[in-house]
């Protein structure tokens, strides 16, 4: 039956744990599939990508994300501010300078 008033669906996503929006069902990160779709890929090449999602969760995301942009734009800068500081706290913990050095010293290491 069809009505005289579409309802939109909610988009697929769930909030993990540790704050990370994923693909309801899935370990695709939200950021994924939108950093996929502005790179120009489509909806069936992300598909291809990711073959955990199905089209119409990609399409809805998309859709989601094309009607809620500043907000996602927003949940993004922040989630690369976080990936940032960590990035920075390992390379202070292990600092990547010589880091190829260390690794062929061990593997001609006798063990």
């Amino acid at each position: 039956m069809i009505t005289d008033v579409l309802v939109a669906q909610p988009a697929p996503c769930q909030m993990d744990d540790t704050g990370v929006l994923r693909v309801a069902g899935t370990r695709v990160r939200l950021d994924t599939v939108i950093g996929a779709f502005n790179s120009g890929y489509s909806a069936e090449e992300i598909l291809l990508k990711y073959p955990s999602l199905n089209l119409t969760d990609i399409y809805a995301i998309i859709t989601y994300y094309l009607w809620h942009r500043e907000e996602v734009d927003r949940y993004l800068a922040e989630r690369q501010k976080i990936a940032e500081q960590v990035r920075q706290e390992n390379e202070q913990r292990f600092p990547p300078q010589g880091i190829r050095e260390r690794l062929l010293a061990r593997q001609t290491k006798p063990q």
